[in-house]
């Protein structure tokens, strides 16, 4: 079965659409220009407060500016329609009915981007946010109306410094003054642990009997269905996590025939229904019991599809000395099996064009992540090479080669880091008493170990049976987890 043939089927399981006829060009800088009420609205930095709806805003965000930086390389493929959600920050003055209205002052707005030029992204970027539209009569035009060169990319997520007078006439927030008051107000450990631990407590003695039900729920899916594993894309509360298991446990209940076609898959709880690059089942939680079962019904072209990336990951390690293709979601936002494998058929076919002189050893041992969003190879901290799909191989060669040594060294660092950060997570929930302890993705192993080993020389007995997830700022959870800054201050 041909990579094109499993392409175009998977295409048909999304919905159709017609791209609109372009109008007019957009430059990056004018582009960056109309979308700052839009950048003010979703800054992750206004959710510090919030983790979940930070985590979705970031992201979609990444995604975003990865497929604005598509549209305007010269020369470049049809982009793939993008499915973003954003949680919109609603001004003291203005508040609309888009979205879902919440009560911390923000709305959930979702929309699909299926559009061929900058103008068009932008438009409807503004308009699905309920935005104002009227500046962007002022902007303008591209290179055929006003003679100039294409201006290169530029990068669509930057701070933006705007004037004190913005945010008295908008409403928004003025993130100078919010971080002035935070560092005025910052709390020291210890008088904020002691502050919070009998709430914390109380809502965690609240949420043991929806932890009993998740449990059991999950257990009794993965036991029925013969499940590789239920897992959540995003940190959902105890609450949403278990109405979406009861969901999917009332549609076994109505039509067990349907979940027969998981047997042996893992299951993920996401944004969008599909499969993702890993291979496992992805179930919108936005989604009815309709459309998950019209997705198990086809799951046997995603099982083909994935079959067909295993396939061109082995021709590409033969090609570069043994590197492993991998994608890893903690690295950025899952990307469905179809993206992936497209990416990877455009680095095979790149790779056919030039005959490569590596030893078939000569690179075992490290990994690549295929990425659109950069334009040149680059050396992750981690230790994992990040590549362009479409990079020239004469020079990927070069790139690979001259960093291979840097690679190792980064690589294993980072296993080393890893194995000190296992270890004096448990030295510190045995020292401390902890009931859990755990981090948010974005904080790094060396970060991590820091922090523990603060904790552990500290030894504050207000911590003992408390659930501890270590994160960027304090806040006591909805199920009872207390989130501490891993450079907290005594």
């Amino acid at each position: 079965m041909s990579l094109n043939f499993l392409l175009r089927c998977t295409i048909r399981l999304t919905k159709n659409y017609v791209a609109p006829v372009q109008q007019r060009a957009l430059s990056g800088a004018d582009a960056v220009n109309a979308l700052r009420p839009f950048y003010f609205a979703v800054h992750p930095d206004f959710f510090a407060q919030y983790p979940k709806e930070r985590e979705v805003n970031e992201d979609s965000l990444k995604r975003l500016n990865g497929y604005l930086e598509h549209l305007q390389k010269p020369g470049s493929p049809s982009a793939q329609p993008v499915n973003l959600t954003f949680y919109v920050r609603e001004t003291k003055d203005h508040v609309t009915d888009a979205g879902s209205g919440l009560s911390s002052g923000f709305r959930t707005v979702s929309f699909t981007l299926h559009t061929k030029d900058v103008l068009s992204t932008v438009t409807n970027i503004l308009k699905s946010c309920s935005l104002p539209v009227e500046h962007m009569s002022r902007l303008k035009t591209g290179p055929e109306k006003s003679g100039r060169t294409p201006e290169p990319a530029v990068p669509f997520y930057r701070p933006i410094k705007w004037d004190k007078s913005y945010y008295a006439f908008t409403g928004f927030r003025d993130p100078e003054e919010d971080l002035q008051q935070a560092t005025r107000g910052e709390p020291t450990l210890s008088s904020w642990v002691r502050g919070n631990e009998a709430e914390a407590t109380e809502r965690y003695n609240t949420s043991l009997p929806r932890r009993e039900d998740l449990s059991r729920l999950k257990k009794e899916l993965c036991h029925d269905f013969d499940l590789a594993d239920i897992r959540w894309q995003r940190s959902w509360g105890l609450a949403h996590r278990c109405s979406q298991l009861q969901s999917l446990s009332r549609l076994a209940q109505q039509n067990p025939e349907a979940l027969i076609h998981l047997q042996g898959h893992t299951v993920v709880f996401a944004d969008q229904s599909g499969m993702n690059a890993s291979g496992h089942v992805m179930l919108g939680t936005m989604d009815v019991h309709h459309q998950w079962t019209k997705l198990f019904q086809q799951l046997s072209v995603y099982r083909s599809l994935q079959q067909q990336t295993d396939w061109l990951k082995e021709r590409i390690s033969l090609l570069l000395g043994g590197v492993q293709v991998k994608h890893l979601e903690r690295f950025g936002p899952v990307q469905p099996i179809i993206e992936h494998c497209s990416n990877l058929s455009m680095f095979h076919k790149t790779l056919m064009t030039h005959q490569l002189y590596l030893h078939p050893r000569s690179l075992q041992g490290l990994s690549v992540l295929l990425d659109n969003s950069h334009s040149h190879p680059s050396l992750h901290d981690m230790g994992h090479f990040i590549m362009p799909p479409s990079f020239g191989p004469p020079k990927l060669q070069l790139f690979l080669q001259r960093h291979a040594q840097e690679a190792r060294r980064r690589t294993q660092r980072q296993s080393l880091l890893q194995a000190e950060e296992e270890a004096v997570m448990k030295l510190c929930v045995q020292g401390l008493s902890l009931k859990s302890l755990s981090k948010d993705p974005s904080i790094a192993s060396g970060d991590m170990i820091l922090c523990c080993r603060r904790l552990t020389e500290q030894q504050l007995p207000q911590m003992q049976g408390l659930h501890i997830s270590v994160s960027r700022f304090y806040s006591v959870m909805q199920d009872g987890e207390l989130c501490i800054p891993w450079d907290w201050k005594m």
